[in-house]
């Protein structure tokens, strides 16, 4: 078990950070079923008017550790460790962090410009980028290790097939933060791939793809409606 830990130390610490986040939301809320819209906000979910016109662009992040239920942060748990463990294998931690981080943030801005004004919480869109980043390695390396390229992408077909369904099943569920993180993931998957110093370049696309979103955003709201 302590040897698996720390082969998988990234994947296991953001799950655990997840649980203990879902532990004090539940304690605020009240209920550890379901989490209180209100509980969530005050944690640090994203709301559009309070990240832009308040500036709390930190919610970026903290909404990241966030879950509405237990049915939400389970569904995402279980995915984060199924396709994690797999990230640790192909990429070294800055690569695996720096792509997680910005496809949840992408995502979340990208969450805001569809529902300027719903309260949003959630790893998944990280957890999409860790699966676009595993698509862009096997795509990537797809000569050197076509069979292996070949079995990733129907697994990987199946799995973004039923979340999309889940997405549009489940209103609660934010599809645009899923394409948006599992594009940004795909990008950075894809450049590490290709040489790892490329890294820093896709910190640089991604900051500038978030400063345009945000420049956006500031357009979209014209006055407070907290």
């Amino acid at each position: 078990m302590k040897q698996d830990f720390l082969t998988y130390k990234i994947t296991y610490t953001i799950i655990a950070l997840n649980l203990l986040s879902y532990l004090v939301s539940s304690l605020f809320s009240g209920d550890i079923i379901d989490i209180d819209i209100t509980a969530l906000a005050n944690l640090g979910a994203i709301y559009g008017p309070a990240v832009v016109l308040y500036h709390e662009w930190w919610r970026l992040l903290t909404a990241m550790f966030l879950h509405g239920g237990m049915i939400h942060l389970l569904m995402n748990m279980f995915s984060l460790y199924l396709i994690g463990r797999g990230a640790e294998q192909y990429f070294d931690t800055k690569s695996y962090l720096g792509i997680y981080f910005f496809s949840g943030i992408i995502g979340g801005l990208v969450s805001i410009v569809m529902h300027p004004a719903s309260v949003g919480v959630g790893a998944s869109g990280a957890i999409f980028g860790v699966f676009g980043a595993l698509a862009g390695f096997f795509i990537a390396h797809r000569e050197q290790i076509a069979a292996h390229t070949k079995a990733f992408m129907k697994e990987f077909a199946i799995i973004i097939g039923i979340n999309i369904v889940i997405g549009f099943s489940i209103a609660s569920v934010d599809v645009s933060a899923h394409v948006a993180g599992l594009v940004a993931g795909f990008i950075g998957g894809y450049m590490v791939s290709k040489n790892s110093k490329w890294l820093f370049l896709y910190a640089f696309i991604m900051v500038s793809i978030a400063i345009l979103i945000a420049y956006y955003l500031q357009g979209q709201y014209a006055k407070p409606i907290l």
